[in-house]
């Protein structure tokens, strides 16, 4: 498409290659129900959040992933040139000055929702915001930090965990709950286990078959080898049901979402496990593909089909 086409095309085109909205779309709003939902299942029974508060989470959250494909965009632009001129923003199809505005339209958006939510939220907003313009400048030591991948991977999956703080915050904030004891560590785990699962999805996405390896792409499959690579998705997935398993027991949900979480993780696991034996392209999109499904059935099985449960029984 000629980047004299008009913008609306240009942006469509743009997010079926770098933001797949139907792709992600049902992720992002399994995550952002989640989290309110959880919190009011966490503050006793009968509770429930406002709708506001799910509405203002799931959108919130769509944004947020789209600000940080922006940032992206910008941090990895001098590569994409060099390495990946196929790429939207090198080809010219859409420019980076216009991706910045979608992004601060996307904050204005979200300051928006959240100060008529409840205004003392927007300390959480700006938290996430201003983690994620220091991951754009790569914690101002690039050079130090892509030479650590593990700490780089580190230091930007904590936007995860910060993400969910604010998602639960939109319903345990207005109630007046202070994130003490048992809610306290539940919350804990349910954000670990956003940072885990964030993860997972980073090593299952850049763990290829070694065909697909490219010259200036950085992959956990030609950091540390398929096996290896394989092995530690699998690792951090188990321990995304470790934290999943302590949020169910304090949620009081029922035992069968305990069920389909067990059986979530195993079908990531065992993606996991057969890519680590032999990494081929049909072994690493599985990796990716079940990967995303474990991610879904966590937060469906903690938070959103509990409640819809609850409310379905009164």
């Amino acid at each position: 498409m000629s980047a004299a086409a008009p913008f609306a095309q240009r942006l469509w085109l743009y997010q079926a290659e770098r933001f797949p909205v139907f792709r992600h779309g049902l992720l992002i709003a399994a995550f952002g129900g989640s989290a309110p939902c959880l919190s009011a299942l966490l503050r006793g029974p009968g509770e429930l959040p406002s709708l506001h508060a799910v509405l203002a989470s799931i959108a919130c959250l769509f944004l947020f992933f789209f600000q940080l494909r922006v940032a992206d965009e910008h941090k990895d632009a001098d590569d994409d040139r060099k390495y990946r001129p196929e790429r939207p923003v090198p080809r010219g199809l859409v420019t980076l000055k216009e991706l910045r505005y979608l992004g601060f339209g996307a904050a204005a958006v979200q300051a928006i929702l959240v100060a008529t939510l409840y205004l003392p939220l927007l300390a959480f907003l700006a938290l996430v915001w201003v983690w994620m313009v220091l991951m754009t400048a790569e914690f101002f030591v690039p050079v130090w930090l892509r030479a650590r991948p593990v700490l780089y991977m580190v230091s930007h999956m904590i936007v995860m965990p910060l993400i969910d703080l604010f998602a639960t915050a939109t319903d345990w904030l207005p109630a007046g709950v202070e994130p003490r004891g048992a809610f306290g560590v539940a919350l804990g785990a349910f954000l670990l286990l956003s940072f885990c699962n964030g993860a997972a999805i980073e090593i299952a996405r850049k763990s290829w078959a070694p065909e697909d390896e490219r010259d200036g792409v950085e992959t956990y499959s030609r950091l540390w080898g398929a096996h290896k690579a394989g092995l530690v998705a699998a690792t951090i997935m188990f321990a995304g049901l470790a934290c999943a398993a302590l949020v169910h027991a304090l949620s009081g949900a029922p035992i069968v979402f305990l069920v389909l979480l067990m059986l979530g993780a195993g079908v990531g696991v065992g993606a996991a496990y057969v890519y680590a034996a032999k990494a081929t392209r049909a072994a690493a999109k599985r990796l990716e593909n079940f990967s995303g499904l474990w991610v879904l059935a966590s937060y469906m099985c903690l938070g959103v089909l509990p409640m819809g449960l609850r409310l379905w029984t009164g």
